[in-house]
């Protein structure tokens, strides 16, 4: 069973997002981020970044 979709509160660089995602779909972390950085380059990793840091909830405490 996969882990649910929260952002750690460790493990973390930015805000969480690549590794909830790695986490979610069983990915290494440094993939996603990867992931993250060439979609950047083409102008939609930054925008899709903000967009899921802000809809994936915070792991509870």
């Amino acid at each position: 069973m996969s882990a649910a979709l929260v952002r750690p509160r460790s493990g973390k660089i930015i805000g969480g997002v690549c590794a909830a995602l790695a986490a979610r779909f069983g990915l290494p972390k440094f993939l996603v981020r990867l992931g993250f950085v060439i979609f950047g380059l083409v102008g939609v990793g930054e925008l899709a970044y903000i967009v899921l840091w802000i809809l994936i909830p915070k792991a509870p405490a």
